[in-house]
């Protein structure tokens, strides 16, 4: 098969297996007697993060390092301020989940760690490890502070995955063994198309991570909240989002770095841009913690120009032409500051909006 054939049938058969899996799983959980709650801040959680960890998986084992590494960035960047920027520009973001917020500064924190462990330009096994232990800490941390939540949101969450409804078994055994068979075949083909298109056009496997890999891994989620938000279960859309940048943290990139065999390592372009301005998507989510209630629909279209500038940066990266140096100072000169800036008088405007 042509490669780029091969990535576009591994880029179908990721959403295909993904929806499958999560869809799957959820109603067996449902049948099993598991709060839908539960479901949706642990099974649906880890099931939207199913394709990052396809191609973490399988570009570890190639030890294309650079593409597992991009994909979780570019995902993480991606889940905020386009998913969750579109979901808040269709409908405010009404936020009545605690743990949602509580969640919020331990995605700020894990999203520092991380930056933290890239440091020394390897993310190691070591740092793998530790990763992988904080994902369980952090599931059981999940289950037991979801308990006490409100009945609204119980409602939210039975509304959206529903309690065990009479289908057979069998059948969601099915979807979940074709979504993993779907997933494994369609990262694998994502990966092999992904090596073809970085190589026949110059541009590196980190930057395919970063873009067109992560916008398609992101899809599950994107088709979660979306949905979610359009039927009014605006705490399924943000936890989802907030949940899935938590797990592509400790989790993909955890079993990632496990599995590479030296490590997953990262570049100095990645660790001086891209991971700060993941930093940057997940401490834009402070007024979700600050206000506890609300994303407004200027906010989400803060976040989709947000995402156009990061996206014009990569491509303007990418491109070879004698003002390139001048465009990365004034990127790096005029983003930042004015993405911070924003940041603080929203973080004021929350502040004032509570008192």
């Amino acid at each position: 098969m042509h490669p780029l054939l091969l990535f576009i049938a591994g880029f179908l058969l990721l959403v295909l297996g993904a929806e499958w899996l999560i869809r799957g799983a959820a109603r067996l959980a449902a049948l099993l007697g598991l709060s839908p709650l539960i479901i949706g801040l642990t099974i649906v959680a880890f099931g939207t993060s199913t394709p990052e960890f396809a191609i973490g998986t399988i570009s570890a084992l190639r030890n294309q390092t650079d593409l597992a590494f991009g994909n979780i960035v570019g995902s993480n960047i991606c889940n905020i301020f386009l998913i969750l920027g579109l979901s808040a520009t269709v409908t405010p973001l009404f936020v009545a989940q605690k743990i949602i917020r509580l969640d919020v500064p331990i995605m700020i924190g894990f999203s520092i760690m991380m930056g933290i462990m890239a440091v020394d330009g390897v993310v190691s096994h070591v740092d793998g490890g530790i990763l992988l232990c904080c994902a369980v800490l952090y599931t059981f941390f999940t289950i037991k502070k979801s308990r006490p939540d409100t009945l609204f949101v119980q409602k939210e969450y039975e509304e959206e995955f529903g309690r065990g409804k009479k289908t057979d078994v069998s059948i969601q055994m099915i979807y979940i063994v074709l979504g993993l068979l779907s997933l494994l075949i369609g990262s694998y083909w994502l990966v092999k198309g992904t090596t073809f298109i970085a190589t026949s056009l110059g541009v590196g496997e980190l930057v395919i991570g970063l873009t067109i890999v992560a916008i398609g891994t992101t899809l599950p989620e994107l088709i979660t909240a979306m949905v979610a938000a359009i039927r009014g279960h605006r705490d399924v859309a943000v936890g989802s989002i907030i949940g899935s940048n938590i797990i592509n943290i400790i989790g993909v990139l955890g079993l990632s770095s496990l599995l590479a065999p030296f490590g997953i390592k990262v570049r100095s372009f990645a660790l001086h841009f891209d991971v700060p301005f993941m930093i940057v998507a997940a401490v834009a989510c402070l007024p979700i913690f600050f206000t506890g209630f609300k994303i407004a629909r200027f906010e989400g279209l803060l976040f989709l120009a947000y995402y156009s500038s990061y996206l014009t940066f990569l491509i303007r990266k990418t491109s070879e032409h004698e003002g390139m140096i001048y465009f990365n100072i004034m990127s790096l000169i005029l983003i930042f500051p004015v993405m911070v800036i924003t940041l603080i008088v929203l973080l004021f405007r929350a502040l004032h909006h509570k008192k």
